[in-house]
């Protein structure tokens, strides 16, 4: 089976130079998690997800509308062709630990991507060789495992590990807006 086989078709991406608040958009209109991100060329450049967005909003203190996609997403993408076998993407996943890997052409640009919906979609119905269901199993496994904390210091409240690229320090707070004094109080 190839991957070409599965991935969704019609992903729909953002630009570098958009706002969270079109990624955000876009994820709540398709009913996906995630956004690849291209370059002017369409070329992959990154991929931004719905906790990316929530990260950045928390961390960055600002609308969405005022953040660009560039400021929180992942500019390490791991993709895969659509002329691969899906083995070989199932691996991937595993060994990245990722949900959702976007499909490239020979020249980098987006043209599809392949989720877990995609696999468990498959695997349920009766298309799947046993084989292929254990891998999808598999690999399910592999990316739900929970991870262990890198430093206690740098572990959230639910345990999970912050990445690197977050910053630790507390969110800036939006400058308190003055209240015009009451008729009553004048």
């Amino acid at each position: 089976m190839k991957v070409a086989d599965l991935m969704t078709r019609d992903a729909r991406a953002c630009t570098i130079h958009d706002s969270l608040n079109a990624a955000a958009r876009i994820m709540w209109d398709h009913d996906c998690g995630c956004a690849p991100v291209v370059d002017g060329h369409g070329r992959l450049a990154g991929i931004v997800t719905d906790r990316d967005i929530c990260m950045a909003a928390y961390t960055q203190g600002l609308p969405l509308e005022a953040i660009p996609v560039e400021r929180a997403m992942s500019p390490r993408v791991i993709s895969c062709a659509r002329g691969d076998d899906l083995e070989a993407a199932l691996g991937l996943m595993r060994t990245h630990e990722i949900h959702r890997i976007p499909v490239a052409d020979s020249r980098g640009r987006l043209v599809g991507i392949l989720s877990l919906s995609d696999l468990v979609n498959y695997s349920g119905g009766d298309s799947a060789a046993p084989s292929e269901a254990a891998e999808i199993a598999a690999t399910i496994s592999a990316i739900r495992r929970r991870r262990k904390p890198a430093a206690a210091a740098s572990a959230s409240p639910n345990g999970d590990a912050a990445p690197a690229r977050e910053s630790t320090k507390a969110p800036k707070k939006a400058p308190a807006r003055r209240r015009k004094p009451s008729a009553d109080l004048r």
